[in-house]
């Protein structure tokens, strides 16, 4: 009896971006909040790296998703051309 899974599943990707963002955006949150700090002008600088840290964030959020779906497009393109299973 074969108890090894058939297929690989990527089952962390999202958890790992989940965490990735929110990691982030606190690490800016305390930069911003030390800079604060240490300049007196609470809390213009937190709101401004917790701003930028989220636009980064979804900004890389939207390059993986694009650089991941020409991938899967140029897959579907050999599909269709070749006549076999290439999508993984």
């Amino acid at each position: 009896m074969d108890l090894r899974p058939r297929k690989r599943v990527n089952t962390n990707d999202g958890l790992g971006r989940g965490m990735e963002f929110a990691i982030l955006v606190m690490m800016f949150l305390g930069l911003g909040y030390a800079l604060d700090t240490w300049i007196g002008t609470k809390p213009v600088f937190m709101i401004v790296f917790v701003v930028l840290g989220i636009v980064g964030q979804f900004a890389s959020l939207w390059y993986g998703y694009d650089a991941r779906m020409k991938e899967l497009e140029a897959q579907r393109r050999d599909l269709s051309r070749d006549g076999k299973a290439a999508v993984r």
